[in-house]
């Protein structure tokens, strides 16, 4: 996987789960599309400074 596809399944996706039992913050479960249109996840969350983190990505198998 790489920042393209990351960025796709992004801005493609759909927020499937929201984490708020998370002492650090709020992740968030987004599940979208790669570039060549696999289904895939980004687990991220958004920092104080507005930063958005990404903490992992796979594609569903």
């Amino acid at each position: 996987m790489v920042v393209a596809d990351i960025e796709s399944i992004i801005l493609t996706g759909e927020i499937m789960r929201k984490f708020t039992h998370d002492p650090r913050g709020i992740r968030y479960e987004v599940r979208g599309y790669t570039v060549d249109y696999h289904r895939a996840y980004v687990v991220c969350r958004f920092l104080l400074s507005g930063v958005l983190l990404i903490i992992t990505a796979y594609i569903e198998e």
